[in-house]
């Protein structure tokens, strides 16, 4: 029950929140409510209004936390910073539009560092340490990103260059974003990053208007549900992430649509603190609806699932489940490397990157092209207990009797992504420096005649193999070629 209302002066709850967002403000589990129209904002997306969203903000925690709700209409903003125990609701209808001006984004230094706060960072919605934090509604969050340009002074420089994201949350905790959609960010469209005990709930995400334009960053993390959402951007999906200290551990990813022209889900390339106990399941990778524009990738997307981990973090404990891939180059790709590259500039890598307990299960991939899945350690650094199981996959085939002798790299610090090995000798599995690999139930199809074998596995110490089926090119061909396999 609603009981009091603290807002920029005291006014009866009619005079401040319209009778059709009552129901939505009853149902949060704060007891006030706070329209932005009664500090002062105005609709129609032309009249800046972060100073009276803000106000609405900074006064609803004053008063000991509530519901901030923006009505329907379009509300144009700049930075608006969240405070303790403060849910502000979208209504149906409503829009934040993000302004396209600098002066307007101001730059943060959190004191959690990472590598990618060397300039600071610039985002629409922001906290730092704030605590029982909501944004929640079915309204829409527009970040504007085809206007959004870097800083004066600077060109375009991967993702640290000042554009903003839609939403950073840094070092904060008890987290709800629920219902929203978020489109077109100036970069990374939400990061998360230090947060614990976050859920992100039956979220929308299109992100097709910048370079750098992920769908969702949990970047170190703890305890972070992602549920029931649809996420189609034009860089990676949904990317786990540890671009400082902090590992990203204890991470459920559930029930979601992906769409990337990049990588669907995946882990890395960041790593410092590594990934540990993280639960991905029920999910479907299909193509991205935006099939024209292309900043970077490929139309059909470069990944389904990627798993990576290169400077310096554990990776451990991570079960992949019920995956459906359609149309993307590479459907699983796996990387040990030894990029060991420095979250800060006064940080030092002091040893590398450890991967075990990884477990792919029941995926079933079609229209996938013929590269070929790739995992790969490290030489005297393997990857530790590997298991696939249940996995279908029809790959586009047409290997020739030339990609049958190619010899494939180690590049150990090469960045982490399937393009930058190439063609696999082998058009299913190419699996190189591990050890306790268990393969059971594998059916490994091609669309075309392919002269490689289907599984390559080299440096192998430890193999259990339980019912393969794949298409052949001849019967003389083995199932399995095998280097300096135990």
């Amino acid at each position: 029950m609603i009981r009091t209302i603290f807002t920029c002066t005291l006014f009866s709850l009619a005079a401040l929140v319209p009778a059709s967002h009552l129901s939505a403000a009853a149902n949060t589990q704060n007891t006030a409510a706070l329209d932005i129209t009664a500090c002062g904002a105005v609709p129609g997306g032309e009249k800046l209004c972060t100073e009276s969203i803000q106000k609405a903000i900074d006064n609803c925690t004053a008063s000991g936390g509530g519901c901030v709700i923006v009505p329907g209409g379009n509300w144009l903003t700049g930075t608006l910073v969240m405070k303790n125990n403060v849910e502000l609701h979208l209504a149906h209808g409503a829009t934040l539009i993000a302004s396209t001006n600098h002066v307007d984004f101001p730059t943060f230094q959190p004191e959690y560092r990472s590598h990618k706060d060397i300039n600071g960072f610039n985002a629409l919605i922001y906290a730092e340490k704030a605590e029982n934090i909501a944004i929640t509604g079915t309204g829409i969050i527009d970040g504007r990103g085809a206007y959004q340009r870097p800083r004066e002074g600077k060109q375009f420089r991967s993702d640290r260059d000042g554009r903003p994201r839609n939403i950073l949350f840094v070092s904060c905790n008890n987290i709800r974003v629920t219902g929203i959609t978020l489109k077109d960010s100036g970069v990374w469209n939400q990061h998360y990053l230090d947060c614990e005990d976050v859920i992100v709930d039956r979220i929308l995400v299109s992100n097709h208007s910048n370079r750098n334009n992920d769908g969702i960053d949990i970047d170190g993390c703890r305890r972070f549900i992602l549920s029931n959402s649809i996420i189609d951007s034009d860089d990676d999906g949904i990317c786990l992430k540890s671009t400082g200290p902090a590992p990203c551990e204890h991470i459920s990813i559930i029930n979601c649509i992906v769409s990337s022209h990049c990588n669907a889900i995946k882990t890395g390339t960041e790593s410092t603190g590594g990934f540990r106990h993280v639960n991905i399941s029920n999910c479907i990778v299909k193509p991205s609806t935006s099939k024209e524009k292309v900043v970077y990738g490929f139309k059909e997307g470069i990944t389904g699932i990627t798993v990576g981990c290169v400077d310096g973090g554990i990776c451990e404990n991570i079960n992949i489940n019920n995956i459906v891939i359609e149309g993307t180059q590479v459907p699983i790709f796996i990387r040990l490397g030894k990029r060991n590259r420095s979250h800060t500039s006064g940080a030092t890598v002091t040893k590398d990157s450890t991967m075990k307990n990884i477990s792919i299960s029941n995926i079933s991939a079609t229209g996938c092209s013929g590269e070929g899945c790739a995992i790969l350690g490290l030489p005297g650094n393997p990857i530790h207990n590997l298991n696939l199981n249940n996995i279908n996959i029809t790959f586009a085939g047409g290997g020739t009797q030339e990609d049958t002798q190619r010899v494939v790299p180690e590049l150990l610090t090469k960045y982490p992504q399937s393009t930058v090995w190439g063609k696999m000798p082998a058009y299913g599995f190419f699996i190189r420096n591990a050890d306790k690999v268990r393969l059971q139930s594998l059916d490994l199809q091609v669309a075309e005649k392919d002269l490689r074998s289907p599984i390559w596995l080299e440096n192998i110490n430890g193999l259990e193999v339980n019912s393969i089926s794949a298409d052949k090119a001849d019967t003389e061909m083995p199932l399995m070629i095998q280097k300096n396999v135990n």
